[in-house]
């Protein structure tokens, strides 16, 4: 075992197991997705588009990626909005036709986080979170977004970048009356990847990750002069198998929202 890029530990040796899981790693490469930025950057004009590239057509990164390539959940689409280390706090546009990324705005302006991120942050597409729907773990509704994901890899993704990721574990974040989940994953082409398949998993090859993720989320706010963020499930970080029930719960409420009245009721595009 060996430090290399950065805090987490790798293989130096050579091991068969790997070896193979990297070759089917470039072969699931998502290569069929473009991001087409529109307008000036840093105006509330900009917008980033997805492409398909195979029929350059422009489709929504919320409805149109599929957000698992297996039954199992272990292996899920998901859409870039924010790279790590980049205060613009870009989202995706649920609310406007084809769902592009924009940079969020209050009283008109652009809005900017007061601390840089730690983690590329996103959405899982085909997710939603029902306002309608209280959950018991918190005794709130969803927050009425797509399901946030925070990629905790080695690799800067890109505003509008779709990619592979492997769900690891996930955290109740509550956010103004709100039960907003965030999901923790990593790229499926990290070279950390194959060591890491829960949250505990976490703590053993990048140690204190999960705990900056927590009080990163904690105080974010702050810099908004808003107080302290709180967190359901005694703030625990909960593992691979809770995550994915939030995961289903989150697409079933999605499934749900397509063949229903609620778009309208919500103003969602």
């Amino acid at each position: 075992w060996g430090i290399v890029r950065g805090r987490f530990l790798v293989m130096k040796v050579w091991s068969p197991a790997l070896t193979v899981y990297r070759r089917i790693a470039r072969q699931k490469r998502p290569y069929t997705h473009a991001a087409v930025p529109r307008g000036e950057a840093n105006t509330l004009e900009y917008r980033v588009f997805l492409q398909q590239k195979e029929t350059a057509k422009l489709i929504s990164p919320w409805h149109d990626v599929p957000l698992s390539v297996n039954a199992d959940m272990k292996l899920l689409r998901y859409v870039n909005e924010i790279p790590r280390g980049n205060r613009a706090k870009f989202e995706l546009a649920t609310k406007e036709t084809l769902n592009p990324i924009k940079q969020d705005t209050k009283n008109g302006k652009l809005r900017f986080y007061g601390i840089d991120p730690i983690f590329n942050y996103g959405a899982l597409p085909q997710t939603w979170e029902d306002p309608d729907d209280i959950q018991s773990e918190t005794g709130f509704a969803g927050d009425n977004d797509p399901l946030d994901l925070v990629e905790i890899g080695s690799r800067v993704l890109q505003t509008g970048e779709v990619t592979l990721v492997k769900p690891l574990g996930v955290l109740c974040l509550l956010d103004g009356g709100e039960t907003d989940w965030k999901i923790i994953a990593i790229d499926y082409n990290d070279p950390a990847a194959p060591l890491l398949n829960d949250i505990d998993d976490v703590e053993k090859i990048m140690p204190g990750k999960t705990s900056a993720i927590r009080e990163w989320f904690r105080s974010y706010k702050t810099h908004e002069g808003k107080p302290l963020n709180k967190f359901g499930l005694d703030e625990r970080a909960m593992g691979f198998n809770y995550a994915t029930d939030v995961i289903k719960m989150a697409h079933g409420s999605w499934q749900k929202l397509r063949g229903s009245g609620k778009s309208n009721k919500y103003g969602l595009a």
